[in-house]
């Protein structure tokens, strides 16, 4: 009778032998490119995450973030998935989801006065939530192509959009009706805004024009084009403090800085050699931040078309924006980094890690303390930056 204990172990002292294969072992061949193989030089670097705070509740690309001018905590991103959510900086277990869109949610906005927020989607559909309640207010219909951007009045209830269909719609938050649509544009409404002073409207397209419109009568006051205007489509637009100067950006890498009263090119900054995708102003001196496609940011006096600093980028500058009124800013990269610069110096203060892939939007808390980021990874990221105010 054999002892089965016996060939346990011989079996076991046979495995810890010499194994050899003959080409009768082979059962198949896999071609590998040697680019496909590990260089033993390279190293893979664990790169840290320096988020506070990751919102994870999206199931696929975001595009849009917005933090409440009034609750330091409130924040409301949206993205291909469909879907808008409000959440809280700090408390993971709350969210509130922004339900009824049936395309990518576009564009997200709240009131001056952070009572209301605005969801604009590519299904052409805008929805007034109501913070204070959580309910959906209203929903402003009248579009035939997707929302491109969404804007509040300065100082009321009053929502601007641009779209898909070569228009831009006014509507009424407060009673849910249609108020005025501004028609003129060859292509699809790429920007626009109102004046700080409520009193005028500025749209950008991708017909390359600029218009600039009376939001009570619907005129068309002046329609900027032609030499020596944008040749290409209109991709953001910045409006000066004092509502006088619209500053343009273009696929094509080129600015321009227009005098809203007269209608006229003032001023034209050589700067970029790929699209310029953000422009914002700085809220205390006459400065112009600008991010490029050509992996570029560059800070302009604008009182005297100088360029005072630029600021090289690994990738794309995708988005950009000023820290409250400090000197410093943020941008957002098609790397996956956000980074903060001193507009003063030029120089890159901090880079913040923890996205994979390309950042698509950033806003900053109502208390200058937050800082969230959106990207095509599908998380929302929080970074302090309390010691940069």
């Amino acid at each position: 009778m054999t002892n089965p204990v016996q060939d346990f172990h011989e079996e076991e002292e046979d495995d810890q032998g010499e194994v050899y294969l003959d080409e009768a072992d082979i059962i198949g061949e896999v071609d590998v490119d040697d680019e496909d193989l590990p260089d033993a030089d390279d190293e893979i670097i664990d790169e840290p995450d320096d988020s506070m705070h990751i919102f994870t509740g999206h199931t696929g690309e975001l595009y849009t973030v917005v933090c409440s001018p009034t609750d330091p905590t409130l924040v409301a991103t949206g993205g291909g998935d469909d879907r808008g959510f409000l959440w809280k900086i700090g408390q993971g277990d709350w969210a509130f989801e922004l339900q009824g869109h049936k395309d990518s949610v576009s564009s997200l906005a709240f009131s001056t006065d952070g009572q209301l927020l605005a969801s604009g989607s590519l299904d052409g559909i805008i929805q007034i939530w109501d913070i204070t309640s959580g309910n959906l207010k209203c929903t402003l219909e009248g579009p035939g192509g997707g929302i491109e951007w969404v804007r509040w009045h300065p100082r009321g209830h009053l929502v601007l959009a641009g779209t898909e269909d070569s228009m831009a719609w006014m509507w009424n938050a407060d009673k849910g009706s249609y108020l005025n649509s501004f028609s003129g544009h060859g292509s699809s409404v790429s920007c626009g805004d109102f004046t700080p002073d409520g009193k005028t409207i500025c749209t950008g397209s991708a017909d390359a024009t600029l218009r600039i419109w009376n939001p009570k009568s619907g005129e068309n006051i002046h329609v900027v084009q032609g030499h020596p205007y944008h040749t290409a489509g209109l991709t953001c637009l910045a409006i000066s403090s004092d509502s006088t100067l619209a500053v343009t950006g273009c696929e094509d890498g080129s600015i321009h800085v227009v005098n809203i009263v007269t209608g006229k090119v003032v001023s034209s900054l050589p700067s970029h050699s790929d699209s310029v995708e953000c422009i914002e102003l700085a809220p205390s001196s006459p400065w112009a931040a600008i991010g490029g496609m050509d992996n570029k940011l560059i800070i302009w006096d604008l009182q005297h078309s100088l360029a005072r600093s630029t600021c090289d980028h690994e990738d794309g500058v995708t988005c950009l924006t000023w820290l409250g009124g400090s000197r410093y800013l943020a941008t957002g990269c098609g790397d996956g980094k956000v980074r903060l610069w001193d507009s003063l110096s030029g120089d890159c203060v901090r880079t913040f890690n923890g996205h994979s892939e390309s950042i698509q939007s950033l806003s900053v808390s109502a208390n200058q303390e937050f800082l969230v980021s959106v990207s095509t990874d599908g998380t929302a990221r929080v970074f302090g930056i309390a010691e940069y105010k």
